[in-house]
């Protein structure tokens, strides 16, 4: 099981927020210039370089807005770094570099409502976003819709408290903005079939409901929670990647296997041999906790959900220098 799944965590689209705009001026531009003065301050580099790499011009979002987007992710994931531990500037730069510059400064253009981001974003996803929805909901008709559903979502239509909300502003481009939106959808899915559920009445009452499945003891859920965190902790960079690429964001194996150059037969054994591995790790992890292994077997299959675990910080936190080259070599997708 935890083989076949990464990172349960649905995006938050309250995570990053740009400055409000009204007539597409900047209201706090003390705010905005100091944005663009703190990023020089702690990586020694310049908003430009960052900006051409995004090809931000292209999607009408100006260099102090990337530059606070820039330093709002930065903060929140620490610059890849484990809690409390303090960037260098060396470390800061290499980890803005590696996100998805171009991905993110579209997205962050469409949750600002910029048009010429708008008509990229449904020239290049609207299709294949649909395609994914398909694939989730196992049904064309359904899955048009829900597709359908998420656009005025994305674009930013509802507002609250006078700011717009679209679900694009907490893409952080960690990842890549394909993997982004497929559990944007998968997320929207679990909404409507609890809401259909809510609103449907069973067709015989008297039928007694199934049993939920019971919670595990909290000791198990802890021993479980650090054996997985010591697991994926012991992983190699390239199989860190191998893990996020497949299944946070993903890619296909031959977009896997042209990132490492390597066959493809050759990506689909290493993921096989990985979780393999993992589950043999997290077996004597738990054995060694001093589970007995028919408990152990059991732990494993425990709803992720249950865990207070985010498995893709796991995966991108406390990693060697040697992994942020790697990963930087996948080029930015497409759906």
């Amino acid at each position: 099981m935890y083989g076949e799944s990464v990172d349960f965590a649905p995006p938050q689209p309250a995570d990053l927020r740009l400055p409000v705009r009204s007539d597409d001026r900047v209201l706090q531009p003390s705010a905005i210039q100091e944005a663009v003065s703190r990023l020089k301050e702690i990586s020694g580099l310049a908003i430009d370089e960052f900006w051409q790499e995004a090809d931000a011009d292209s999607v009408g979002l100006v260099k102090d807005e990337l530059a606070m987007a820039l330093l709002a992710i930065g903060t929140k994931h620490n610059y890849g770094l484990a809690p409390g531990v303090e960037a260098t500037r060396a470390q800061v730069g290499a980890f803005w570099r590696a996100l998805q510059l171009r991905e993110l400064a579209l997205a962050q253009a469409c949750a600002l409502g910029r048009d010429i981001a708008w008509q990229r974003f449904l020239a290049e996803y609207r299709e294949p976003l649909r395609q994914a929805a398909i694939g989730i909901t196992a049904s064309v008709t359904t899955g048009t819709e829900l597709a359908d559903s998420l656009y005025s979502e994305i674009f930013g239509l509802t507002e609250r408290n006078g700011q717009r909300q679209s679900p694009l502003a907490s893409y952080s481009g960690r990842g890549s903005l394909k993997g982004f939106l497929r559990a944007t959808l998968a997320q929207r899915n679990v909404d409507r079939y609890r809401r259909t559920c809510r609103e449907t009445s069973p067709v015989n009452e008297d039928w007694p409901a199934a049993s939920p499945a019971p919670v595990p003891a909290s000791d198990v859920l802890s021993r479980l929670g650090e054996s997985l965190t010591a697991t994926l902790g012991a992983l190699g960079p390239e199989e860190r990647f191998i893990l996020s690429a497949w299944f946070l964001d993903r890619h296909t194996l031959l977009e896997i296997a042209q990132t490492l150059r390597v066959h493809e037969a050759t990506v689909s054994r290493r993921i096989k041999r990985l979780t393999a591995k993992i589950r043999k790790e997290l077996l004597k992890s738990l054995q060694a906790s001093g589970m007995s292994r028919p408990a152990a077997q059991e732990a494993l299959g425990t709803d992720p959900r249950y865990l207070d675990l985010n498995l893709r910080r796991l995966l991108q936190t406390s990693q060697s220098a040697a992994f942020l080259p790697v990963a930087g070599l996948a080029d930015p997708e497409q759906i």
